[in-house]
């Protein structure tokens, strides 16, 4: 009776548990077994030929430089992401005349598609009519247009500053959920002892945050890391490949230049890359937070 008990929720979340095993297993699979084969340009399986795709991939020197750029990318954006989110997030959280316009101001550009988004911002760094010359110029701050997608360097800073700001949006939303469940008595408790505002985040603030910083760094690495918009509709991956990511890099491969085979190999290779980083990530913070709680009894039973 009590094995039937215990079983029942587990027999409860079966079919859902099923049904997600397959919509997500069955692409991976279908890909994997692509990746084995000779694919023609229209996606005919033409017979299998081992592990040739990703010998030819891990060949390719442009596949080197997509997966270092793909690396800078994703630090970068999740990183400026996070540093801009909780400082934002803190803001939003306190109580002030127009809280509820400057939440509605942060959430505008999550609520533009990332193509619409891009397609603003590639306009507006036209080197000839762009906004951001005819404002610079405007202002006396540049002498004549600068060709901000023109050289490899300078585009894709711009796009990772592009990818910092449409990213900001979501973590700043996972921050307010955080702050907003954190325990007021505890601030209170500080403010008596006379903690100021730095020993109240540093004590209080980021360490009842973390959990919520684990996931909006493994949700936010996720999403940076297969993002395609802003890097193909800004500069397609050019000026001459200089800015291409694996997922812009895996698109052209595909439906540029129909090497179907191939481009499945890196859409593998891309899987196992996060798929390893988020269980290390995990297994990371579940040591750090199991150590942490080990500190937390022995200086319980020192104190006793």
């Amino acid at each position: 009776m009590r094995a039937a008990l215990r079983a029942t929720p587990f027999l409860m979340i079966l079919p859902s548990l099923l049904l997600a095993m397959f919509i997500i297993g069955y692409p991976i699979i279908d890909l994997a077994w692509t990746s084995l084969q000779q694919v023609s340009r229209f996606g005919q399986l033409r017979g299998f030929n081992g592990f040739d795709n990703f010998a030819e991939v891990f060949g390719d020197p442009l596949f080197y430089d997509s997966l270092w750029r793909t690396l800078i990318w994703t630090v970068a954006v999740v990183g400026g992401a996070l540093l801009i989110s909780l400082p934002v997030a803190m803001m939003l959280n306190d109580e002030f005349f127009g809280r509820g316009v400057a939440r509605v101001i942060i959430m505008l550009p999550w609520a533009i598609s990332l193509t619409m988004t891009a397609v603003v911002w590639r306009w507006g760094l036209n080197g000839r009519a762009g906004l951001l010359n005819a404002s610079l110029m405007d202002l006396g701050i540049i002498a004549e247009p600068i060709e901000w997608l023109a050289t490899a360097p300078l585009a894709f800073t711009a796009e990772i500053l592009i990818g910092i700001l449409v990213s900001v949006p979501f973590t700043t939303t996972i921050f307010l959920g955080g702050l907003s469940s954190l325990p007021q008595d505890a601030y209170e408790a500080a403010m008596v002892d006379g903690a100021g505002w730095w020993g109240r985040f540093r004590y209080i603030t980021l360490p009842l945050m973390k959990p919520f910083i684990n996931i909006a760094i493994v949700l936010n690495v996720i999403y940076v890391f297969n993002s395609l918009p802003i890097i193909w509709v800004m500069t397609e991956g050019g000026p001459a490949n200089g800015t291409d990511i694996l997922v812009t890099y895996l698109y052209k491969l595909a439906f540029r230049f129909g090497q179907l085979g191939k481009a499945s190999a890196i859409s593998l290779i891309m899987f196992g890359v996060l798929f390893a980083f988020t269980i290390l990530y995990v297994i990371l913070v579940m040591r750090a937070e199991k150590e942490e709680g080990v500190k937390e009894e022995v200086s319980a039973s020192v104190e006793g």
